[in-house]
């Protein structure tokens, strides 16, 4: 207390010239209508650009939330529009019950969010960082998604964070399908370009061209069907010369991923344990 009453005794001449300066300011703007409508002008001014700053803030918080749900809205359309094409296609009745066996288990699905912590496209088995764990539900060989197609699959988790195994590995394998034929084979990375995959065995005898759709097939507890994947940019045949390899332009694009959601399907747990109670029954004979 002692030391505040020595600071202001010593510079006593300052708080009474603000004091003074206040004070003829005050009557300047109040006795005085020019300067009283300049101030007034200048202040509603900035306050108008201090509000709209603190809306751009706002909006800037909100966009983590707007984007998970854009990326929701964008893989029910595309799942949408795969029904839609596979009617078309059939030239039939409304739909069938496969098909809507398949819309309800999409509107089930449980989406938890997450953001890319760690990412690399560069080497030939990449790995990504994502923050969220076993805490909030991830478990490993969920699948992970975002608002363009599919990302990968966990791999490994800790409490509050989890290891993507995305397609850019030689590791991963997704079974997808062309969209409206039903033929389906397995999507690899050959280890050049982040935005190209290769989808190996599609019989001959199978109908598609450049540009077709591609898309999960739901051969897995990973992924449901119908998530989009990408689309065929070129044909190739096989190795062996009795199949067809089709090169797949990418619709997510690996080197710009921020925002992505692990994708927890309703009896995936459930599915998971049959089949391992099935491989050990398996190992025993």
């Amino acid at each position: 207390m002692r030391a505040l009453l020595d600071f202001i005794v010593r510079y006593y001449h300052w708080f009474l010239f603000l004091a003074l300066e206040g004070l003829s300011l005050v009557l300047l703007f109040r006795f005085n209508h020019y300067q009283s409508s300049v101030w007034l002008t200048t202040a509603n001014t900035v306050v108008g650009h201090m509000d709209t700053w603190q809306q751009q803030a706002l909006r800037y918080v909100n966009l983590g939330k707007e984007n998970q749900e854009l990326m929701r809205r964008n893989l029910v359309l595309e799942y949408n529009i795969s029904l839609l094409t596979d009617q078309l296609a059939k030239l039939t009745h409304d739909s069938t019950f496969t098909e809507r066996r398949q819309a309800e288990r999409f509107d089930s699905l449980n989406m938890i969010p997450a953001r890319i912590v760690t990412n690399s496209v560069l080497y030939r088995n990449n790995f990504l960082t994502i923050d969220v764990g076993e805490r909030d539900g991830v478990q490993p060989e969920m699948g992970v998604v975002c608002g363009t197609g599919i990302v990968g699959i966990i791999y490994m988790t800790s409490d509050h964070f989890s290891i993507v195994l995305p397609l850019l590995n030689s590791r991963s394998h997704i079974s997808c399908r062309l969209r409206g034929t039903g033929y389906f084979g397995y999507l690899k990375w050959d280890g050049r370009h982040p935005m190209y995959a290769v989808l190996d065995d599609i019989p001959r005898h199978a109908h598609f061209k450049v540009g077709d759709i591609v898309e999960t097939s739901g051969f897995s507890n990973v992924f449901p069907p119908g998530i989009f994947v990408g689309k065929v940019s070129a044909i190739e045949n096989s190795d062996d010369g009795l199949s067809y390899k089709l090169f797949v332009h990418l619709g997510t694009d690996f080197s710009r991923l921020q925002n992505v959601a692990v994708v927890a399907q309703e009896f995936q747990p459930e599915v998971k344990a049959l089949e391992e109670r099935a491989d050990s029954l398996a190992a025993k004979n």
